[in-house]
Order: structure tokens, then sequence, then C-alpha cells
């Protein structure tokens, strides 16, 4: 790690910055991780499209249905080729199990990533008080070094409160938040942490407006900065440049002019399948997709068809 335990906050404030992606995870025919096609989109992630760093092993990256050695290999792999390229990682240890959790934070400081994400735990019959979850993160807190950003989304079952996320905030390696709520919420919490930790949360059309009103540096993160976005286009970055030079009405206009992008990726995706429907436009735009892993469904024919359609009117430059 280039930061100690009570640097981490400094550091993230100065270097946890910019437009960062939910990486996929390729899988072979059989099932198998493809490694060598990971490592190729990781390049592709980094270096030609110059994000300003990968949230590694998602939701979108299919954890839930890799074994742990898988996930580790996955952290390897991304620091390795992030490094190479000037990037920066984010590791997802989110898990049901603590020593899971904690397994992946120890192998994610081993081998070079720049901080890991949990997720808010999974509890049930009421344990979600503000106190148990307090205490998970600050256990976490306790046992590992890096830098930890909190995630919560309405997955986990419950929605943390801003005010303690706020508490939890004030732990010494707590540097970040995911904060997949709506948007009162993570105005709140914005407004209760200062510059203590970088707020984020997962919704790309709303971060030029959180750059301009509410100061935030950091969009972590879902799939739109790899998927709508080429060599020869990138409209998020550049938007995102303006926005940080306030140039606003520059930045917004072409924020706005993504919209037929936003909108074909919207109409072609099945109900259920947004990781399938990502992995097979990751395909269109020349990179390694692959199927998904049960227990997800893979796309029909009729699917892909009118993903190659809207792809086709979407106005996305490839070259």
């Amino acid at each position: 790690m280039d930061y100690s335990k009570q640097d981490a906050k400094a550091y993230a404030k100065a270097h946890f910055t910019g437009v960062w992606a939910a990486t996929l995870t390729p899988f072979n025919a059989d099932g198998s991780m493809d490694e060598a096609g990971f490592r190729a989109n990781l390049a592709h992630w980094c270096g030609t499209l110059k994000l300003g760093g990968l949230f590694v092993c998602g939701k979108q990256g299919e954890f839930f249905s890799m074994s742990l050695a898988e996930r580790k290999r996955s952290f390897e792999l991304a620091a390795e080729v992030a490094k190479a390229c000037g990037s920066r990682t984010v590791m997802s240890c989110s898990d049901t199990n603590l020593d899971t959790v904690l397994e992946l934070g120890r192998h994610a400081q081993a081998v070079g990533a720049d901080w890991i994400v949990v997720h808010s735990p999974v509890l049930h019959f009421g344990a979600d008080t503000d106190e148990t979850i307090y205490e998970y993160y600050r256990h976490i807190s306790e046992q590992l070094d890096i830098g930890i950003a909190m995630w919560n989304h309405p997955d986990c079952g419950y929605l943390m409160s801003p005010e303690l996320c706020a508490r939890i905030a004030e732990l010494p390696n707590i540097v970040a938040i995911k904060y997949s709520v709506p948007r009162p919420m993570y105005s709140e919490l914005s407004r209760l942490v200062g510059d203590k930790i970088q707020v984020s949360t997962a919704s790309e059309e709303e971060w030029l407006d959180n750059i301009e009103e509410l100061g935030w540096r950091l969009y972590l993160c879902s799939t739109p900065p790899l998927l709508l976005q080429t060599a020869a286009d990138q409209r998020i970055n550049e938007y995102t440049r303006l926005a940080f030079e306030g140039r606003f009405s520059e930045a917004r206009r072409l924020r706005d002019s993504l919209e037929p992008v936003r909108d074909a990726f919207r109409l072609s995706r099945p109900k259920g399948k947004p990781q399938a429907h990502s992995k097979y436009w990751l395909e269109l735009l020349g990179q390694v997709g692959g199927p998904v892993r049960r227990p997800l469904l893979q796309l029909t024919e009729a699917e892909k068809a009118l993903t190659r359609e809207q792809f086709a009117k979407s106005g996305l430059k490839l070259a």
C-alpha cells in the first residue's frame, strides 16, 4: 500500500477520484474463467479508455457465482494490469460470510489493490440495526489496514441512514461509500461528512449534477463508463473533465448528447438479464464478453438481435 492506515482518508481524497467502472468477468464456454479475455478487457478499460479506476468482482462481475480462489485470482489480474496502465483498483470483498470478507481484504492488500469495497451485511429477522451494522464495519476496519469503501443498496434488504453512514465514516480507514440510494439521502450524507470521505452513487446520469451541486470528485460506479465509451468516443470522460474545470454548460451539452446511446442500451436490455446483456454489448464493442454463469440466464437469439439493432442505432462511434 502507498499509504498508512491513519493516512487512508487523505490519500483517498487525493487519489480515489474520477470516473470508475464496474468490471464484467468473462467466462469460457465450459464455465471456466477466461483469464486472457479478462486481461485484454482490463487493458482496454484502463489503457485505451483511461478510466480513473476499476471496481473489480462486484455484482456486475458475478462474484456470487465465483469460488473464493477465482475471486482472488481476479484481484491479482486486475491489480497487475491496472498498475501497468497507471490506473487503480477497488476490489469488492462483499460476502455473506465475514471471514470471507476479511480473507479477501487481506488478499487485496497483499496483491497491491488500492482500496476495497464491502457492502453492508445481509441480515435477517430484524437484525439490521444501526449497532449491528456499525459493529460490522468497525470490526473490518480494525482487522484491515487498507482503505475501505462502504456500499449500500436496496438489494441488501435495507438502506443505511445518512447518519449511520456518517458515524461509520469516522473510522480511520473508511474512505468512501457507494451509496445507491435516492438523491436526498446521498445529498444529506455529503453534507454530514464534508470532505472526510468520498461519497458517490451508481447513476451515471446524475454524475454531472453531483459534481456541480455537491462537489463530488468520484463516480463509483457501474458499467456505463466501459460500455458507453470507445477508443473514439469518450464523452463520459470528456464531460467529466469539463465539469471538473467548472465548464458546466459545455459539460451538460456533451452529457446530454449521450442520451441516444443510453436509450439504445436501456431499450435493448431484457428484464432480469443485466449481466448477460452487458456482456453481449461488450462483444459488439469488440471486447470479450462470454456467457454468464448459473443461476443467471443467457440472452435468447431474439434478445441478441434486438441488442444488435439498438446498438446500431445508438450513434456510438467505434472508430
